[in-house]
């Protein structure tokens, strides 16, 4: 009989267990972000004139006739030419 209780206590803790987890599940879904929105358009990219890499015409820093990616690279120039 004790075999029984105990069985009885067993079963009853795991099925509040599993119930347990089936909502925290669910409530994990519903509080998921939102999917991801469509990609902005693409931006304009230009290059280094002292390195060469390309990056967003935002920014980058102007110079006389050029574009440079730091405010060092457009000293460097300056002091070049």
């Amino acid at each position: 009989m004790k075999y029984l209780l105990v069985f009885a206590v067993l079963f009853v803790a795991l099925w509040l267990f599993r119930k347990r987890q089936r909502a925290e599940e669910r409530e994990r879904k519903a509080a998921r972000p939102p999917a991801r929105s469509a990609p902005g358009l693409p931006k304009e990219m230009v290059r280094c004139a002292h390195c060469g890499i390309h990056l967003p015409a935002a920014d980058a820093i102007g110079g006389p006739g050029a574009v440079y990616c730091s405010s060092a690279h457009r000293q460097a120039a300056d002091r070049a030419g």
